[in-house]
């Protein structure tokens, strides 16, 4: 399970990283058209931002440094909901530029935060599952040692703290 999480976080983050990289100006837009951040900040997050999805979900993808990977997209996730939810409440019509775009929305057309609420906050608990558990199959994690799984060997010893309390170790 892990790894099918792991592989559609990452894969829907190089996706929509992707889809900004070369069109920088048009992700500052999609950014600033939430009204939620100061100029210049939303500038810098406009630029950063394309490349923070593809680095973090290339992570993903390889399983290399897994579940920091898999706290930074459940955070950046959490993020775009909360956006989404900002600008629906302040009554704001804008595409929420999440694979491209962004901005204003033409007369006639209509947000679909919802749908892009339900969509990013999956993307969350996809990136929590895979923060909390082993990175699974095919990850370089565990190839490099990385992966931080316990592995129970049946070499437990009791040992006596300073109160003379029995602890397994």
């Amino acid at each position: 399970m892990t790894t099918v999480a792991r592989l559609i976080l990452g894969g829907v983050l190089i996706a929509a990283g992707a889809l900004k990289i070369g069109k920088s100006s048009d992700s500052v837009v999609a950014v600033k058209a939430y009204q939620l951040l100061p100029e210049s900040i939303a500038e810098m997050v406009g630029h950063v931002l394309p490349i923070l999805e593809i680095v973090v979900g290339v992570l993903l993808v390889v399983g290399l440094l897994t579940r920091v990977a898999a706290v930074i997209a459940a955070l950046l996730m959490f993020a775009f909901v909360f956006g989404i939810a900002w600008a629906w409440a302040h009554g704001l019509r804008i595409d929420c530029g999440c694979f491209g775009g962004g901005g204003q929305l033409e007369t006639g057309q209509e947000p679909a935060y919802l749908l892009d609420i339900l969509r990013d906050f999956g993307l969350v608990l996809l990136g929590a599952w895979t923060a909390r558990f082993p990175p699974g199959r095919f990850a370089l994690d565990g190839a490099l040692g990385l992966a931080g799984a316990v592995e129970d060997t049946g070499d437990e010893e009791e040992i006596e703290d300073e109160q003379g309390a029995a602890h397994q170790v």
